[in-house]
């Protein structure tokens, strides 16, 4: 059912179904979190795990308020959704979120190890309901942060102004008192935070549908990446006998790797969820991280010594992926970004994202439309870069493919040639010469027609 507007036809709010998936949740949720408090009351010892720090922490009775508020945030937020897709992409990723946790607290069972204080009033009635079916196991990943993340994610798309800050200050105060009201150990937030983010990150909002034929090379580098994911699990749990902070943070590099493995395979750019801007969203920043930090290194270390960028031509520049200072050293104006698994840093003012996933040749159409924006910026005399993380393979294409159009070559090793000849560095594999040789066989010969890369 839509509502015409004046200004065009606007979705109903799902309302019908929203209380139907919220009752068919929440017995879910209590079936499966009372479920893994059973079976785990049952074990003879479970362990626990705590750093020395954490017995300083103080016990704050009022803090069960914020704490017992993210029940009422869980249920409204089934009728805070504007459409019927975001209210399904928000229930997968509760879903998501409790079959995970509820897996992790039955394969890895952990119990609070520290006496509750006794709470007077109002603090201490809730303890008592809270007493009733909780139980001091279910820790690690916080089942209670996980969904504070995606909930927090939920009402910030939906709320403005002075109530955002507002509703950052509460979601805030939910989050520390999973310590404050002794019911969680410290590993169990940034675990349940992790896995928020992830489950964000799985399911987005905004769609983006696989190739009808995936690329065998990003297939082949999905395999390379799944072996790397399998080796830091291994490291990960060896590193747990030695040190819980560098398991945990190996652990995250392995998952950071198996979901950069997910997107190869699908072989979509636009699995890292970079936007039009060349912003990322917060899912891919937390739960990529270890694989971002790895890609800017591997941008520096290769480059290392070598200038960022080469010119091709009068305001037309060729190279890696900038920072801020470094788009201001060259001066640019625009840039075209081909790099699918590195945010924007550089402030410009006219930019155009073409995403294409490292070590991989852009489809026909990125190249073209690259070009398009390229010859648009230079001829409307912006002074344009365009980069990829290292500026040897996916930009230098698009250099050489508009140096084709800009000269009127007909020939892909001269086309190349001509690049080397400005920009050295420049590693054009089979695969990327013959589309090369396709845009050149396509193109129509430069005849001074603006093109708007706007």
């Amino acid at each position: 059912m839509s509502i015409q507007t004046a200004h065009g036809v606007q979705p109903r709010r799902p309302w019908g179904l929203a209380p139907w998936l919220l009752v068919g949740m929440g017995a879910l949720f209590f079936a499966s979190y009372n479920l893994a408090n059973w079976a785990t009351s049952r074990r003879a010892d479970v362990p626990f795990f705590y750093f020395g720090w954490e017995t300083h922490i103080p016990f704050v009775p009022w803090s069960i308020v914020p704490y017992w508020s993210i029940d009422l945030l869980y249920g409204l937020s089934f009728f805070l959704c504007s459409t019927r897709p975001e209210l399904l992409t928000h229930v997968k990723r509760l879903l998501m979120a409790q079959l995970v946790s509820v897996a992790c607290f039955l394969a890895f069972p952990l119990r609070f190890a520290f006496e509750r204080p006794a709470a007077q009033g109002l603090p201490g009635q809730l303890f008592e309901l809270l007493g009733g079916f909780d139980r001091p196991f279910n820790q690690a990943p916080s089942l209670h942060i996980s969904l504070l993340v995606i909930l927090w994610v939920a009402y910030a798309a939906h709320v403005r102004g002075a109530w955002r800050w507002l509703l950052h200050g509460w979601f805030a105060l939910i989050g520390v008192s999973v310590l404050t009201t002794y019911q969680h150990h410290f590993i169990d937030v940034p675990t349940g935070w992790l896995l928020g983010w992830l489950c964000v990150f799985a399911w987005p909002m905004e769609k983006t549908p696989a190739p009808a034929q995936p690329d065998p090379r990003a297939r082949r580098l999905a395999w390379r990446y799944a072996w790397g994911a399998a080796a830091l699990l291994l490291l990960a749990l060896a590193a747990l006998r030695v040190s819980v902070s560098w398991g945990l943070l190996l652990a995250w590099a392995a998952l950071a790797l198996a979901c950069v493995t997910a997107i190869y395979w699908r072989g979509t750019a636009q699995g890292f969820q970079k936007r039009a801007d060349g912003r990322m969203p917060m899912a891919t920043y937390w739960t990529l991280a270890p694989y971002l930090i790895g890609a800017w290194i591997n941008s520096r270390a290769w480059t290392r010594g070598r200038p960022p960028a080469s010119l091709l031509a009068a305001g037309v520049w060729v190279g890696r992926w900038p920072s801020a200072a470094q788009a201001r050293r060259l001066g640019v104006e625009a840039m075209v970004d081909l790099c699918a698994e590195l945010p924007r840093r550089a402030r410009v003012t006219h930019y155009r994202c073409v995403p294409v996933l490292d070590l991989t040749v852009p489809a026909p159409a990125q190249l073209r439309e690259a070009v398009r924006a390229l010859s648009g910026f230079q001829r409307a005399g912006y002074p344009v870069l365009v980069c990829c993380a290292l500026g040897y393979s996916r930009s230098a294409l698009v250099a050489a493919a508009w140096l084709a159009r800009q000269e009127n070559l007909r020939d892909a090793q001269q086309a190349l040639q001509r690049l080397r000849a400005c920009h050295p560095q420049v590693t054009l594999g089979p695969d990327s010469m013959a589309a090369l040789k396709i845009f050149i066989a396509q193109d129509e010969p430069y005849n001074g027609h603006a093109e708007s890369g706007q």
